[in-house]
């Protein structure tokens, strides 16, 4: 068993994911799911937008301080799509929900670990071409959700290190390659020299 999975959410429909993640957890798997913000939903994004409006309306009439508790973020949206999976009142749902972490961009040491996707759960595997789709940070956004920004620039500021980081390697093995071939050369010009 591996200590954790670390699934990146961008291009994955929720419900698909959500699942998946549901039936590891209940079998006792550590998730970890980053790029929360990326993770798309089938349908118009405004009938998908309005869905979430209608949801966030309802409250408890006498005291809303009782809930229901609506999540505007991403992260804690696909939280509540996977505990809706779990039996999340018993012993076994809490200890598989507590094994769940969902993450809004890269953090820190998520950013240079190897991610996985799901096959099974992408968007261009299961839905058909043509067909609407709409992205859970942009309806976030929309419904109250201020973090957008911010996530978008930490995320593009760790795109440019990792090409600077990525050119920088590419230098070296160059540079390594050519020094091997330069000295494979010389010997082969000894070898050469010496048996004639």
């Amino acid at each position: 068993m591996k200590s954790f999975w670390l699934i990146e959410g961008q291009g994955h429909l929720a419900g698909r994911l959500a699942s998946i993640c549901a039936k590891e957890l209940l079998n006792g798997n550590k998730i970890i799911i980053v790029r929360s913000e990326k993770i798309e939903i089938s349908g118009k994004h405004i009938k998908n937008k309005l869905k979430f409006l209608v949801k966030s309306k309802k409250r408890t009439n006498t005291n809303p301080k009782r809930g229901p508790f609506h999540f505007h973020s991403p992260s804690q949206i696909f939280w509540k799509i996977v505990r809706g999976m779990l039996p999340h009142k018993t012993k076994k749902g809490t200890s598989a929900l507590m094994k769940l972490k969902v993450f809004e961009g890269l953090p820190e040491p998520f950013n240079r670990m190897k991610k996985f996707i799901i096959p099974s759960a992408l968007r261009i595997s299961r839905l058909l071409t043509g067909r609407k789709y709409s992205i859970l940070g942009e309806i976030s956004n929309q419904i109250g959700w201020t973090r957008k920004n911010i996530i978008d620039s930490i995320v593009w500021n760790q795109n440019i290190e990792s090409k600077i980081f990525f050119t920088k390697k590419l230098n070296c093995l160059k540079k390594k390659t050519s020094n091997y071939n330069a000295k494979v050369s010389y010997i082969s010009n000894l070898l050469q020299f010496n048996f004639e």
